[in-house]
């Protein structure tokens, strides 16, 4: 009887059986291994965003909210500085800053010291980045001079334009005499003191508006401008229909921040007219010091910085709901 032998084709061994629920080589993985994969991803990104801005939350939460939840605290007391008792007044402090004789002035010195700083500021800023937009000689120069005030401190400032506007020896007053005008007066009458530190605050804060109206100018399209001269349109055409709406995105930034800038504005007015005369240069923040720090009545300032905390929310919330749509993004 003959045995027949079938030899075994020669190769590797065979492999070893797949685990059960182990998808195929090849083959896409199942929808549970997925989802605990799309699970893993996500808490290794929420650790590393913990991780990343932890500690800046963490400062925020210190420094800006928990003020801020303890001035609201504090403006439901009558509290004086340096007393060691409180008495509780609910909104009492609110009611009374609203009924003062001398809160209509404060919240008109405060609206006409914004508009005046702020409209000036991008008006003034935006012709000065034209100029400087222009391929002149010294253009470098007359860029960092024109920035140089707003680095300054604006205490110091202050203290310099005061010898500026002196009515008796200033510099305003021999600038005034060479055209035949008399010098006004400046510190004493109404409303040359409000005149005066608005003058001072557009002339801190000009070069930084300038600054970033040049950076949008230099972002504009040169081929959109060439296009436009092509077509006969002239300069002022081309700036009211081209570089304008192309710029609306730096001009909303700058209404912004120069808004809320003008509206905690403090070392120009401390430094030049501490609030005077008679309280004609006293806007709501100036007002928040001199009721702390000068009357001691630090619950009634507390509220008064609640009411400035909810103007300047307001005014960022207009800002952002309506103003924002007539941007035009490129």
């Amino acid at each position: 009887m003959t045995t027949v032998v079938t030899p075994r084709p020669s190769g590797p061994p065979d492999a070893p059986s797949a685990r059960a629920g182990t998808p195929p080589a090849g083959r896409p993985p199942a929808p549970r291994t997925r989802s605990r994969l799309g699970a893993r991803r996500r808490r290794n990104a929420l650790l590393w965003a913990l991780l990343l801005a932890g500690p800046n939350v963490l400062l925020i939460l210190v420094f800006v909210y928990r003020p801020l939840l303890q001035s609201l605290y504090l403006s439901t007391l009558q509290w004086n500085l340096g007393s060691p008792s409180a008495r509780f007044v609910g909104l009492g402090n609110y009611a009374e800053w609203f009924s003062a004789p001398t809160t209509g002035r404060i919240v008109t010195t405060t609206l006409v010291f914004t508009v005046a700083t702020v409209g000036g500021a991008m008006v003034l800023g935006l012709g000065l980045a034209l100029l400087l937009n222009r391929r002149l000689r010294g253009r470098g120069v007359a860029r960092t001079v024109a920035f140089a005030p707003y680095v300054l401190s604006g205490f110091a400032v202050g203290i310099l334009w005061l010898f500026m506007f002196d009515p008796r020896y200033g510099l305003v007053q021999e600038l005034l005499g060479w055209v035949g005008l008399d010098s006004p007066a400046w510190y004493t009458a109404r409303p040359w003191p409000l005149v005066m530190v608005i003058v001072v605050y557009l002339w801190k804060n000009l070069g930084y508006v300038a600054l970033i109206y040049l950076a949008g100018l230099q972002a504009v399209p040169q081929d959109l401008r060439d296009a436009a001269a092509l077509d006969g349109a002239s300069s002022a055409r081309a700036l009211r229909s081209i570089v304008l709406p192309l710029l609306t995105p730096t001009t909303f930034f700058l209404l912004v921040t120069m808004m809320l800038s003008s509206l905690q504005s403090f070392d120009i007015i401390k430094a030049m007219t501490q609030g005077g005369p008679l309280g004609s240069t006293t806007t709501l923040m100036y007002s928040v010091y001199e009721e702390s720090f000068v009357n001691g009545r630090a619950g009634y300032a507390s509220a008064v910085a609640t009411v400035l905390f909810l103007v300047l929310l307001a005014v960022t919330a207009v800002q952002m709901r309506y103003v924002q749509r007539k941007v035009h993004y490129a």
